[in-house]
């Protein structure tokens, strides 16, 4: 390397940096009396000061895009389906994330963001008619993911609203019902819950609900208790199962929250999901018209037929959950510094992402996949109990890894990664644990029941 050749680098490189920079150095470094100390150097010592100097000269590059859709399944949505996932982004992004922690950490709804979300129109985004859009269950899927990304509290409300309860109508109503009910609750003017989990009967409400009803002429008598209703402080309608006493057959009902012997009492102390506002229901001898019986819920059978299309769309929130505790993750490990450098680019932590976004990739696929077959109508309860199983099971391990990465800082709310931690593990109880829907999927592997 020539005298020339090694001077004239030199300069480049220090072309490259900044001019103020250079100006601090000249005060402690005689420039001129540098470059004759760099033209003896030996060849090996110079190459070696040239590539340290090279590698610190140059711009500092831009991290990676934190995406947790590592596969880009996103990018498989028609073009006004993207414009709908976009706009609830924002929406979440915007609206809800600023305000998420408080009203977590205080167990209140913020009821002032019911007319915003309406403006988004995807209340019964799959249902045909009645006001509502008649869109994919792909589309449905991704906007249960966007909300439970930023909170679950908020899907969750969301997916009470337009799932169960706008849900049960349009697969159990009649006509008439239809009509009058589902466009006010496509609008939001109205807010529904669903009512089926009792205080001791869980998982076993296909063959034991303890709350009756009784025909009396034109009208129902229902008495009993529900659990766990959310939404049910303050929804204006809850769907009531109840077993009739006359057939033993579960049926449905629209009850208003005015209805005669209706009480809604808010469930205190919640460890998870704390935005929504769950409810204890106490029915007693409370009267409901035969117009307000859904008309085409006469077994359980009917239920299932609601919670089959609905349990595919919390396998949608687990992957949503477990993608906002990964890109939460990412994100800080990127920006924590230990030991002089972020804590990214350490083996171990990258080691623990990869395990984290190969979950939630998987998740992803599988939810996908879900969401076409119910698309092509051959959704079954198997299908979709195996992917909420698999998914929340997953999603756990993703928040447990991402609560990891985060230190000591993983139990502070403001870092948000606590309140994922603590709302997975109601996503993975809701909806069928992960038995009840396991003995679902043996059953249809088997041939066998082992329910009993």
């Amino acid at each position: 390397m020539s005298l020339f050749n090694s001077v004239s680098q030199l300069r480049n490189i220090l072309k490259d940096i900044d001019l103020a920079a250079i100006t601090r150095l000249s005060k402690k470094v005689d420039l001129n009396q540098l470059m004759g100390v760099v033209s003896k150097m030996s060849e090996e010592d110079l190459g070696k000061m040239l590539k340290f100097m090279q590698a610190g000269s140059g711009k500092k590059k831009a991290p990676p895009v934190v995406n947790g859709d590592f596969y880009e399944l996103t990018d498989t949505l028609l073009p006004e389906e993207k414009l709908i996932q976009l706009k609830v982004r924002e929406f979440m992004e915007t609206e809800i994330k600023p305000i998420a922690n408080h009203y977590w950490n205080n167990a209140q709804f913020p009821m002032h963001i019911i007319p915003l979300m309406a403006k988004l129109n995807i209340c019964g985004l799959t249902y045909k008619g009645y006001g509502c859009a008649g869109m994919s269950a792909l589309l449905e899927g991704f906007i249960a993911m966007e909300m439970a990304r930023i909170d679950s509290s908020i899907s969750t409300f969301f997916g009470v609203h337009s799932g169960l309860a706008m849900g049960s109508i349009y697969l159990c109503g009649s006509e008439e019902q239809k009509q009058y009910w589902l466009p006010i609750m496509q609008r939001m003017d109205i807010i529904g819950a669903f009512g089926l989990t009792e205080p001791e009967v869980g998982s076993g409400v296909a063959g034991g609900l303890t709350t009756t009803c009784k025909r009396n002429g034109d009208e129902w008598v229902i008495n009993g208790q529900k659990k766990w209703i959310g939404n049910a402080t303050f929804s204006d309608i809850t769907i009531i199962w109840a077993r009739d006493l006359d057939d033993n057959q579960v049926k449905g009902f629209i009850v208003r929250k005015e209805n005669p012997g209706f009480k809604a009492e808010k469930m205190q102390d919640k460890m998870a999901l704390r935005t929504v506002q769950n409810a204890k229901i106490t029915l007693t001898e409370c009267i409901v018209p035969e117009s307000d019986r859904l008309q085409n819920a006469n077994s359980f059978k009917d239920t299932a037929n609601v919670l089959r299309m609905t349990r595919a769309g919390v396998a949608w929130q687990a992957v949503g959950c477990g993608r906002g505790a990964y890109e939460l993750a990412l994100k800080y490990t990127m920006e924590r510094k230990q030991f002089g450098r972020p804590i990214a680019g350490f083996q171990l932590v990258q080691d623990l992402l990869v395990t984290m976004l190969g979950d939630l990739t998987a998740m992803q696929t599988m939810v996908f996949r879900l969401s076409q077959l119910q698309d092509s109508g051959v959704l079954t309860d198997e299908h979709a109990s195996l992917a909420k199983v698999f998914c929340t099971l997953r999603m756990r391990s993703i928040v447990d890894h991402a609560r990891e990465l985060f230190g000591g800082n993983g139990i502070l709310l403001e870092y948000d990664i606590a309140r994922f931690v603590a709302d997975a593990e109601a996503i993975y109880s809701y909806e069928g644990t992960k038995e009840i829907n396991s003995l679902i999927v043996g059953r249809a592997i088997t041939g066998e029941s082992a329910f009993v």
